[in-house]
C-alpha cells in the first residue's frame, strides 16, 4: 500500500521556557517511577524530598492522598507504587531504552474502523496510538515507520485494521511533517544543558524529570529519517546515568 504525503501544516514555535516546579505528589512519583523495584521506605523519601523544600508533615499528607487515590499501595514503612502505575512505569522504561529492529523502509499504518464512539473513548484511543509512537496522517488514520520491536495491543486490533505501507514519496519529508522534530531536539538539548549546569540536586532531578517525560514523546525514528546531530540518544544516556546515580545512593537498581 502506498502512502500519499500531504502538505506539511503549520507547527507552534516552541517554548522550552523554564521548568515547571514538582509538587510533593510529582516528587514522590518521579521517585518511585524510576526505582526497581518500584518502592522505598519513608525515611529515605522524607531525606530525597528535602532539597525540595517539602517537609515530613507535607509528604505524609501527601502519601496518605496517593494511597486514598490509588496511586500507592503502603506496608508498614514502604510505600509502592499501585499496579496502575506500573504501567506507566513500564512506558517510562520503553522510553529509555526503547527496543528496535533493522528498517526496511515499510511503515504501520492503523486505521481506525470502529464507530459510534464517544469523545472519551476517542481521547483515550488517540492517547493510547501516541503512547504507541504512532502519529496521525489524518483522521482516523496513524502512521510510523516498522523499526520498533513491540506488537500492537488487543485493544488496538478491536477498533482498528493494520496495513504494511510505503510512502510514495520521500520516507524523510513524510517523517519531518508527522512530528515537529526540530522542536524535540531543541527541547532536549535545553534539558541537556540545563541538567549539566544545575548546582543544585532539586534542580537538577526536576531537570531530568522533564527529561524522562520528553523522552516518552520521542519518535524512535530510524537513523535514517533523523535530522543530524539527533539528540534523542544523549537524552537517553544522560537521564540512565541519572538514575543510576540516585538509585545507588538508595540501594536500587535505577532506570
Amino acid at each position: 500500500m502506498c502512502v500519499n504525503v500531504p502538505a506539511e501544516p503549520d507547527r507552534p514555535v516552541p517554548d522550552p521556557g523554564a521548568l515547571r516546579p514538582l509538587s510533593a505528589r510529582s516528587v514522590v512519583l518521579s521517585l518511585l517511577l524510576g526505582a526497581h523495584p518500584p518502592e522505598l521506605p519513608v525515611r529515605d523519601l522524607v531525606r530525597l524530598v528535602e532539597p525540595f523544600g517539602i517537609g515530613g508533615s507535607t509528604l505524609r499528607a501527601a502519601l496518605s492522598r496517593m494511597v486514598t487515590a490509588g496511586d500507592l499501595r503502603r506496608t508498614d514503612a514502604v510505600y509502592r507504587l499501585s499496579d496502575r502505575l506500573l504501567e506507566r512505569q513500564r512506558r517510562q522504561d520503553d522510553a529509555v531504552r526503547p527496543r528496535t529492529r533493522a528498517w526496511h523502509g515499510d511503515w504501520e499504518m492503523v486505521v481506525i474502523t470502529a464507530s459510534g464512539r464517544g469523545p472519551a473513548e476517542r481521547a483515550d484511543l488517540r492517547a493510547r496510538l501516541t503512547a504507541l509512537r504512532l502519529a496521525e496522517l489524518r483522521e482516523g488514520v496513524w502512521l510510523r515507520p516498522a523499526n520498533l520491536d513491540r506488537p500492537l495491543p488487543a485493544e488496538v486490533h478491536r477498533v482498528a485494521l493494520t496495513y504494511t505501507a510505503r510512502p510514495d514519496g520521500p520516507a524523510g519529508a513524510l517523517a519531518a511533517r508527522l512530528w515537529p522534530l526540530g522542536e524535540w531536539a531543541a527541547t532536549a538539548r535545553f534539558l541537556l544543558a540545563r541538567a549539566a549546569r544545575a548546582d543544585h540536586p532539586a534542580d537538577r532531578f526536576t531537570a531530568y524529570a522533564a527529561a524522562v517525560r520528553h523522552l516518552l514523546t520521542d519518535p524512535v525514528l530510524p537513523p535514517a529519517l533523523l535530522p543530524a546531530d539527533w539528540p534523542g540518544e544523549e537524552l537517553r544516556k544522560a537521564y540512565a546515568g541519572y538514575r543510576r546515580d540516585l538509585g545507588a545512593g538508595l540501594g536500587t537498581r535505577g532506570a
